[in-house]
């Protein structure tokens, strides 16, 4: 049968593509081409007119990525270090956007679908690792997101109606809030599994809560802006200069507190402030572009069938779908938070102050364990002190570790909207923060479930408009889950899930790296001379700096076991790579 290439979806077969395309649909990426034909020597302005008419995936990312881990990340960001920390997560992105245009490049550039191309070119080890690692990611994240949309309806929006003193319970608010949500995402996923015009409708959706997400951010520092000297401008630019410094020692902000303390006493909080700033800045690293990130914006450019003539689109979508609203939204949340936080001790722990101001139970119990853990510095796990002997000389501590442990404690969003009242009305903080992080937790949500569908088609080698798909977007269902096994300690959790996802980066960084670099996937439009060298002397750093924050982090949480498991992923790749080059010596 003879067919229409401009028709032909990327490594599907004829069967396929015949379902995968409608007349209608032919007609449109038709004229979507001539489109960009038309103004592909215009000047900026009409080209940016076209682009963003046209423009999706970059914006899905924006979707994906303005979640529970930006937030949290973003959030601890600026009660760790202030403002002086604002660099980092505009540089996490550019990193991502880096190996994504690589991504992006090898996709658009050949006739294969990536899954495909790299388990027959490359390495069936890493296309199943990619493929699998975005759907662990999926689940992983999808839980957090449930669980921050519960605190912030039931605390911020709607603490009478669904709060755990209201009529429900908590039990069945967080019910409520749970299947009301997913019935959210599910409706609005359904649609990616549609024609073209149902993919359109969904991207438009997803730019609506994207820019809803970025507005209400931007207006919570306008509000705190018009406060005259409520914010040091100078301090917040500042803030966007890179300091890689910040990894080992405490931010600078700390100083005049560390001061104060005897030598034994600085050393703890100190390493304990190093500590969770590494943790902070792997979370940003692993929430600005995960794993499962990268699944969905090669196969989002293929479900809208953009070929090699999209290329100078696909570049202008990453960075202004996904750099800008990223960065804007980041960026604000950091300034809120260090304006409000950074190095001021939470008043519920201070004597002078605590009447009448509430900790949460998850929050007292972190108190306690950082003065706790003072102790254990103090005197060695191997005094094998008992319970009532640290409690003994905890309360022997003076009041600078106390005033330490205030300072350091986590605050999620609900602390930051109640800090903004007498800046913001109590009205207006809570409302605004709360339709911010909701708009973040369902767009992450709905993403997560194509992203799932994705993967399935891939394996299965079935079209995106099929069932198959619409199967796939129900395994991150199981993220309904997440408020009831999480409960107060769901806010923070998107930390260390951001670390976990963190660990599976390098394997998508590395398949892109192979495939731009493969002649038999890339073809005629592999790079040479010194656009190779171009590519390639910006992806090394990139994987480099990846992998050894991978690593570390790998060491940090799951020692031997973790380093066991990826030496035992390492041998499998090489023992496939060493097969197949012996069976190719033998023929």
């Amino acid at each position: 049968m003879e067919q229409n290439e401009d028709t032909i979806l990327k490594g599907e077969e004829p069967a396929v593509q015949d379902q995968m395309i409608s007349d209608s649909d032919s007609v449109r990426f038709d004229d979507e081409r001539l489109m960009l034909v038309e103004v592909q020597n215009e000047p900026w302005y009409v080209r940016f007119k076209t682009y963003f008419k046209l423009s999706g995936p970059g914006w899905l990312q924006s979707a994906l990525t303005l979640g529970g881990g930006s937030l949290t990340s973003s959030l601890y960001l600026g009660v760790l270090a202030g403002f002086t920390m604002l660099w980092l997560q505009p540089v996490a992105m550019v990193l991502g956007i880096i190996m994504l245009s690589a991504l992006g490049y090898a996709t658009l550039a050949t006739d294969q679908r990536p899954f495909h191309a790299v388990n027959e070119h490359i390495n069936p080890v890493l296309g199943w690792g990619w493929a699998i690692g975005s759907i662990l990611a999926s689940l992983v994240w999808v839980m957090p997101q449930y669980a921050l949309a519960n605190g912030v309806i039931q605390q911020n929006l709607f603490p009478t109606l669904l709060g755990a003193g209201s009529a429900l319970g908590s039990f069945g608010s967080t019910l409520l809030v749970s299947l009301t949500i997913l019935a959210v995402a599910l409706t609005i996923a359904w649609n990616y599994g549609g024609d073209s015009k149902s993919v359109n409708i969904f991207e438009w959706i997803l730019k609506g809560l994207v820019a809803l997400i970025v507005l209400a951010f931007v207006g919570v520092v306008l509000r705190i802006a018009m406060t005259p000297g409520s914010i040091n401008w100078g301090e917040v630019l500042a803030g966007f200069i890179p300091n890689p410094a910040l990894a080992l020692r405490p931010a600078a902000g700390f100083e005049p507190l560390l001061a104060q303390l005897s030598a034994s006493s600085a050393e703890y909080w100190s390493n304990l402030i190093v500590t969770r700033q590494q943790e902070v800045m792997a979370a940003a690293l692993s929430s600005a572009v995960g794993i499962n990130a990268t699944f969905l914006f090669a196969y989002s450019m293929l479900r809208r069938k953009w070929g090699t003539e999209y290329t100078g689109l696909m570049r202008f979508d990453l960075w202004t779908g996904m750099l800008i609203p990223f960065m804007l939204v980041t960026s604000f949340i950091i300034i809120a938070a260090g304006n409000q936080f950074h190095t001021v001790p939470h008043p519920g722990f201070l004597e002078d102050s605590a009447a009448g101001i509430q900790t949460s139970e998850q929050m007292t119990s972190e108190y306690q364990s950082l003065l706790e853990g003072r102790i254990i510095h103090e005197f060695g796990l191997e005094n094998n002190l008992t319970e009532a002997q640290v409690a003994s000389y905890v309360s022997e501590l003076g009041q600078e570790d106390h005033l330490m442990a205030a300072t350091l404690v986590t605050r999620d969003a609900f602390d930051l909207a109640s800090s903004l009242e007498p800046l913001l009305g109590g009205t207006f903080s809570h409302i605004i923060f709360g339709i911010g992080v909701v708009g973040m937790a369902i767009s992450s949500v709905i993403l997560h479930m194509v992203i799932c569908g994705f993967v399935i088609c891939e394996i299965l080698k079935v079209p995106y408009n099929s069932w198959y798909f619409r199967a796939g977007i129900m395994i991150p269902v199981v993220g309904v889950l997440g408020p009831f096994f999480w409960d107060q300690a769901a806010f923070w959790l998107a930390i260390p899930t951001s670390v976990i996802t963190l660990m599976l980066l390098p394997i998508a960084y590395v398949v892109f790296f192979l495939m731009l670099n493969n002649k038999a996937i890339m073809g005629k439009n592999m790079p040479t001379g010194r656009k190779r060298i171009a590519w390639n002397s910006v992806m090394i750093p990139v994987i480099i700096i990846v992998s050894l924050a991978s690593f570390y982090m790998l060491w940090q949480y799951a020692g031997v076991f973790g380093l066991g498991i990826l030496v035992a992923f390492v041998l499998a790749a090489l023992g496939f790579e060493w097969r197949k080059r012996t069976q190719k010596a033998t023929v």
